[in-house]
């Protein structure tokens, strides 16, 4: 089935605003994350600090990123594992396949991140006729229905209440108890009964990671619930991707993070459920490790000065949470991989700002601060999106027809640098807003202008511009 191209953030995010049992979960949700992380930041004496250091080890990091990524390679492979190198998304996924086929296995068992989205594996593995079956609970709810979207990187359900996830599981999950209630604790251990059976009898395993320690060829997941952790342990052959950004030089500067990422996550003192795992170790574990290292425009980002930032990301979800455009919209409106703030800088930065879905993405936002603030690695977030905002100005420059949109700003512009133009321009534009007024206010504009008033009304100019008023006030000459 052909891939349908995804349509611009305004566009995508219609049907969200339109739901209002998703838009009450959403809040609900994000506010009570909200609160816990504000607790947990202000519990640690040194969280400044610990920003401070993280933001340094990131920046120090990206500054090395190839010496570091050789450092990863020998470390792995001198611990049993063996690296392979991706390009780009289709590359990923042809390694991935490849190995999950040698296996000879048909199905697989898989811990979605965002980095598997990004590639867009399932879509591969269904294609070579191989299922991939959940591991994490999340991830079983937002499967069962073939419409749903995950809503948060870190907690997919989130969009769900519990009401909402009983009934998809009477339909939907086999051997569901008919007299399942909707408490969020019976509703998991039937999800986790149901998942036992595939994840003890799996032979291969997909999973991404949080974090990868350079020195030791580590790789480490960060898992709210625990379900993950069955990925590393059980399996015969692990395949684990992550894009090349992930990465910390020393086991001392992976316990920075250790203390950042559980309370920007979840509003914890530590995480549920850290694994880590390095290359194979004889009779326990994996047989096979497979580490697939992403590039996928990282690289371009990287050679951006001012994009450079964004690669500090933790996928920690903080910006998402305290983000106003997010909490009313969900996950899905930013496109299938990176939501929130983050997700408007990081798509349109790996993939360019040439597609219309992708040049809409900078505007998702209201530039109101509040995801820099809480950011663990201190990415200028709204900075980020202004520069991005030049960049989509800069390439509808350079085409041959103007957008609309560009014509009218020139045609402003035209107007605006000649007083007689600016003053003609003024009165009869006073005159046609005028008679579109109804009772003092402007409720639909024409054309192009009515993208401002689809979500605000506004208000009638006066009769008399405030120039024709200063004129009569002072004489024609402008001075009293």
């Amino acid at each position: 089935m052909p891939r349908v191209p995804p349509r611009k953030f305004a566009a995508a995010a219609r049907t969200a605003l339109a739901d209002t049992r998703l838009r009450r979960n959403l809040a609900a949700a994000t506010a009570a994350l909200r609160e816990r992380r504000a607790a947990a930041a202000a519990e640690a004496g040194d969280w400044e600090e610990l920003r401070a250091a993280g933001q340094a080890i990131k920046d120090g990091t990206l500054l090395n990123l190839d010496a570091h990524l050789l450092e990863l390679e020998r470390a792995v492979t001198a611990a049993g594992g063996t690296v392979h190198w991706a390009v780009d998304a289709a590359a990923a996924r042809r390694v991935v396949t490849r190995l999950l086929r040698g296996t000879g296995e048909t199905e697989v068992l898989t811990m979605r991140s965002p980095v598997l989205r990004e590639i867009r594996l399932d879509e591969a593995l269904a294609r070579a006729g191989i299922a991939a079956r959940p591991a994490g609970v999340a991830d079983l709810v937002v499967g069962l229905d073939a419409d749903d979207r995950p809503a948060h990187p870190l907690f997919p359900a989130m969009h769900r209440d519990p009401a909402q996830i009983r009934e998809l599981f009477a339909r939907r999950l086999p051997g569901a108890p008919a007299d399942l209630p909707d408490d969020a604790g019976a509703l998991a251990e039937a999800a986790r009964i149901h998942l036992r059976g595939g994840a003890l009898a799996a032979r291969a395993a997909v999973c991404g990671a949080g974090l990868l320690v350079a020195e030791t060829g580590t790789a480490v997941l960060f898992d709210s619930g625990g379900d993950g952790r069955v990925c590393p342990v059980l399996p015969e052959t692990l395949i684990t991707v992550a894009g090349i950004e992930e990465i910390v030089p020393t086991w001392e500067d992976l316990e920075v993070f250790l203390q950042l990422l559980p309370r920007s996550a979840a509003g914890r003192r530590m995480g549920a459920a850290v694994s880590t795992w390095t290359g194979v170790t004889p009779d326990d574990g994996p047989a096979a490790f497979h580490l697939v290292l992403l590039d996928n425009g990282r690289t371009s980002v990287l050679a951006d000065e001012a994009g450079r930032a964004a690669l500090r990301c933790v996928r920690c979800t903080a910006c998402l949470d305290v983000c106003p455009v997010y909490e009313r919209t969900g996950g899905d409106p930013y496109g299938p991989v990176h939501p929130g703030p983050i997700g408007a800088v990081l798509t349109p930065l790996m993939r360019g700002v040439e597609g219309a879905a992708d040049a809409s993405l900078p505007y998702a936002s209201t530039l109101c601060g509040a995801c820099a603030d809480v950011c663990p690695v201190r990415i200028d977030l709204p900075d980020l999106l202004v520069h991005l905002r030049g960049k989509v100005i800069e390439s509808r420059r350079r085409r041959p027809v103007p957008t609309p949109e560009l014509a009218m700003m020139r045609a402003l512009a035209w107007t605006l640098g000649d007083r007689r133009r600016y003053e003609a321009a003024l009165r009869r534009g006073t005159r046609w807003a005028r008679l579109l007024a109804r009772g003092g206010r402007i409720r639909r504009l024409p054309g192009l202008l009515g993208k401002w008033t689809e979500a605000r009304d506004v208000p009638a100019p006066p009769a008399e511009s405030f120039r024709a008023w200063w004129r009569g006030r002072t004489g024609a000459g402008g001075r009293r």
